[in-house]
């Protein structure tokens, strides 16, 4: 080896003398300065060496490429895995280093053709070496994943959701039904990192791939990798329930099954964000240990394709219909999106995935558009919303019901919607919040809508009546959840004001008139005249107080606290003044006598009457 080493050392330095030597003194030059500078460059040596190059240096490259060879063609051709013994393997693997070595130290006299073409067969041979080595690299992943799979350490990947609808997935997967490869099953925990391949394995898989990026080969050991664990990883989605669906499918699926497909799409985007990709991460990190360039861009080819067809189905979410009933389920995927960001700036952190978070963060955004886009879409549903058939009794207008309830379950996510409308480039009042001048507007424009379709009634009293309805109900809404944080306590008072004058209005329009009859005319000529008047008065009052009871007993006043607080009112209009009216009628003299035979109702009935108000019915109540 000695001896070898020599020839080769005499071997540069006589390429370097012909190299940089542009004639034979300046070659003859360089050759003296070797000799002086050590005694085996002597010049008897290297003119020996000079005048047999062509024969010495080819041949000391031959013997060592000819001990390689039959090393590595043993092994290249063999039929039995490698790695299956680790002698073996250990063997290849020195053959291959020593190659390198040989490329390397003879690669600087290339331009020698007898060199170059040995360096030509050097390199044949390492292709050969590095084709079986991508061969067993290949192998190894797929055995060692199946063997993990099948044994105890695969406990990490046992773990089940706390959902009926993750069973027949189970079921599957533990019969072995068409099962090549092992799965990650859905989690409850997010706080776990699996080790996806034995740990043997991985180093094994590390050794392989020093060798072939060593050698140039690093993209064939990068795709054979990145094939394998990109499997690994849409089998696992698969199993988590997660379909393949392009935009325009989403969009054609009903919503029902589209509400569903969000609840699996939500699961899937955690346990890929929070575990597989991790998890993925970390092997990347130990199979190209030391080469972090290779690491990063196997890692990106290995989760692009699972990303991608997580992220597009949020951009079909976020692009699809602006239906209001969709806004919880737009929220569920918005609120993922956001509390995934930092697992989608820590795990896509290197340059090569700069582009996947890039578009998480613009879908994430599109989202919130979508939800802002939403809230439009109820103004318009308000504004369209036409004023033909009169609500019987004058009840809660639907309109009024779902809007309200909408409010109302949207504000449950008030914190998310506050950030979203935050990031509207809106500018909030001094005072108020941008989803609370939003809240506020869709307010107004619904109070302007019951305030048209309360036209459509004919009876002044009822279009109070149902104002008074839809008042009541709007501010019993916000009262009790956080719509009523969001509108504050002056908005309560201001629309509790409101309903206070329509309770009024109501009174005006109806009974008022009926107090205008029991008022005594002092003027009238005489007792028989005044009795007279008195006479047609209360048979006036019978009259309209029949009307009135028979039209008003239909409507329908939904709150029952308003309903009592009606009728105490209008006891204490209507009572004392008819009381007092048929007190003093029937001490008219001979007319009091016969009082009995004009007064239709004493003051109990008159109370019986006014009790039976407003209770309306099943249509109107509903």
């Amino acid at each position: 080896m000695a001896e070898n080493g020599e020839e080769k050392l005499l071997a540069v330095a006589r390429h370097i003398a012909k190299t940089l030597g542009h004639n034979e003194s300046m070659a003859d030059d360089i050759l003296q300065i070797f000799s002086n500078f050590d005694g085996r460059f002597s010049r008897e040596k290297l003119a020996e060496g000079q005048a047999g190059e062509d024969g010495s240096g080819v041949a000391t490259l031959e013997r060592a490429l000819n001990s390689i060879d039959g090393q590595i063609s043993r092994f290249v051709s063999a039929d039995q895995p490698i790695w299956a013994d680790p002698a073996d393997s250990a063997s290849f693997l020195d053959s291959i280093d020593e190659l390198v070595t040989i490329i390397r130290e003879w690669s600087p006299m290339a331009s020698e053709k007898p060199i170059g073409v040995s360096l030509a067969r050097a390199d044949e041979m390492m292709q050969q070496a590095m084709f079986r080595i991508e061969e067993e690299f290949r192998s190894l992943m797929e055995r060692g994943a199946e063997s993990f799979g099948q044994g105890g350490d695969s406990a990490a990947m046992n773990h089940r959701f706390d959902s009926e609808e993750e069973d027949d997935y189970d079921r599957d997967f533990q019969n072995g039904d068409d099962i090549q490869i092992p799965v990650a099953q859905p989690l409850t925990d997010y706080d776990l990192i699996i080790d996806a391949l034995p740990s043997a394995t991985i180093n094994d898989l590390h050794e392989m791939a020093k060798r072939m990026l060593g050698a140039g080969f690093g993209k064939p050991c990068s795709h054979v990798y990145s094939a394998c664990r990109r499997e690994f990883l849409e089998e696992s989605l698969s199993r988590l329930g997660l379909q393949k669906l392009s935009i325009e499918e989403v969009h054609k699926m009903p919503w029902q099954e589209l509400e569903d497909e969000i609840d699996r799409w939500i699961k899937a985007a955690n346990v890929a964000l929070r575990i597989l990709f991790p998890s993925e991460r970390r092997l990347c990190d130990r199979v190209y240990f030391g080469f972090s360039s290779a690491a990063d861009l196997s890692f990106m080819e290995v989760c692009r394709g699972s990303t991608i067809q997580l992220l597009n189905f949020a951009d079909a979410i976020a692009i699809g219909s602006r239906s209001p009933e969709r806004l919880f389920k737009v929220l569920d995927v918005f609120e993922t999106m956001r509390d995934l960001m930092p697992e989608f700036e820590s795990v896509f952190s290197d340059q090569f995935c700069l582009v996947l978070r890039n578009e998480a963060v613009t879908i994430w955004k599109r989202l919130g558009e979508a939800i802002r886009g939403i809230f439009m879409e109820l103004e318009n549903l308000i504004r369209r919303d036409p004023a033909k058939a009169a609500v019987p009794g004058g009840g809660l207008h639907p309109i009024t019901r779902y809007v309200m309830n909408y409010l109302r379950a949207a504000c449950r996510s008030r914190q998310t919607l506050e950030q979203v409308f935050e990031e509207s480039n809106g500018v909030p009042s001094k005072d108020s919040t941008l989803l609370t001048v939003q809240m506020s507007w869709i307010m107004e424009l619904l109070e302007s809508n019951l305030e048209v379709k309360s036209k459509v009634y004919k009876d002044p009293a009822l279009c109070s009546v149902f104002l008074m309805n839809n008042g009541r109900y709007i501010v019993q809404k916000v009262k009790d959840g956080d719509l009523g944080l969001l509108l504050g306590e002056d908005w309560i008072r201001k629309h509790n004001a409101k309903v206070r004058q329509y309770h009024l209005s109501y009174q005006r329009s109806s009974w008022n008139k009926m107090l205008g009859l029991l008022k005594v005319d002092n003027t009238a000529a005489g007792m028989n005249g005044l009795g007279k008047t008195m006479k047609e008065k209360l048979k006036q009052f019978n009259m309209q107080f029949d009307e009135i009871c028979k039209a008003h007993s239909t409507w329908v006043v939904f709150d029952e606290q308003l309903r009592e607080e009606l009728k105490i009112s209008l006891g204490r209009l209507l009572l004392p003044a008819y009381g007092n009216f048929i007190g003093r009628f029937q001490n008219l003299g001979d007319i009091g006598k016969n009082a009995d035979r004009y007064i239709k109702y004493g003051v109990e009935d008159i109370e019986a009457r006014i009790n039976e108000l407003f209770k309306g019915t099943s249509t109107a109540r509903k």
